[in-house]
């Protein structure tokens, strides 16, 4: 890739749909909810278009900016129902190319825990990244354990001072290579420890692995929620309602600002990728959640997420 076709991005256009269902055994009274399911508007993201209903229709709702940026929407549905399905459609185009290796800073990864540490403006801060998001990505959270099985398990990754990126490359590479990707084999309980001790977990696990390990090593990283294009195999139709919501990192590294890095697929975040939102774990980031009254129980939702090229067939 050329210098001029970097500064370019090609840009590709995007139809979005998220669709969470629940059914209830019982009659709900009241339903109070809070999403976090419309994409970010970024210099690499252009939202188009938003939308987001509830059935049944709220009687209010009310959308703000919360304190990491991202768009939530709260509802109240006091209509009596068994059945709740929060649905957010989008238009997007998307111009982010993942960074060549030889394009990023060689800042070792000792330096940037000195600053870090330090809070030394000089050689951390820019317009993109301010001094409290960063102290705040240093610091354990609700999902994230500053464990010492995370620790024995990163050690190989930090060894001889190494660049940042090189760290940040070989966490992923490993994740992808060590562990196993099994859908319900864990829960947003899980923690780093125990994802360790049975090898087996899904995205968001191995997010904040990686970024308990960089924490543990006092380097800012954060988590990032998304969506990312899945693609058939050859030959093989894209399944409609197929795609889920995604995780992966996101990592300080000066001279360059937050670097991307997909630990679930190995490989570094491109325009493949659409950007929800970011937080210091997924609890800052949850697509939805709420309380609900009734005398009955309640329900697991059903997901359902399309990502497809804009202007495709009709989907969800």
């Amino acid at each position: 890739m050329t210098a001029d076709e970097r500064a370019t991005p090609a840009v590709r256009a995007y139809d979005l749909v998220h669709r969470t269902t629940y059914e209830y055994p019982a009659p709900v009274t009241d339903s109070y909810g809070r999403t976090t399911m419309t994409p970010r508007d970024l210099p690499d993201q252009r939202l188009v278009t938003t939308s987001l209903t509830v059935d049944p229709e709220p009687a209010d709702t009310a959308t703000h900016v919360d304190w990491f940026g991202s768009t939530t929407t709260f509802f109240g549905v006091t209509t009596p129902h068994t059945r709740l399905v929060v649905t957010s459609r989008s238009t997007l185009e998307v111009s982010r190319a993942a960074p060549d290796r030889a394009d990023l800073p060689d800042v070792r990864w000792r330096a940037v825990a000195r600053a870090a540490a330090a809070g030394d403006l000089g050689t951390l801060h820019t317009d993109t990244a301010g001094l409290v998001a960063l102290r705040e990505a240093l610091l354990p959270s609700r999902h994230v354990s500053f464990a010492e099985e995370v620790r024995t398990w990163a050690a190989p990754s930090f060894a001889d001072d190494r660049p940042l990126a090189d760290v940040v490359l070989d966490l992923v590479h490993r994740v992808r290579t060590e562990l196993t990707y099994r859908s319900g084999s864990t829960t947003v309980q899980t923690t780093q420890a125990e994802l360790l001790a049975q090898r087996t977990g899904v995205c968001q696990d191995f997010a904040h692995l990686v970024i308990a390990a960089l924490r543990l090593h006092g380097l800012p990283a954060r988590y990032a929620s998304g969506y990312i294009e899945t693609r058939p195999r050859p030959g093989r139709p894209k399944l409609r309602g197929a795609d889920a919501s995604h995780a992966w990192v996101s990592v300080w590294l000066p001279g360059y600002g937050w670097l991307e890095a997909d630990p679930t697929n190995d490989q570094l975040v491109d325009d493949r990728y659409v950007v929800l939102g970011w937080g210091r774990d997924y609890g800052d980031v949850p697509p939805l959640r709420g309380v609900i009254f009734t005398e009955g129980g309640g329900a697991s939702p059903r997901v359902e997420v399309d990502l497809v090229p804009a202007g495709s067939e009709p989907f969800l």
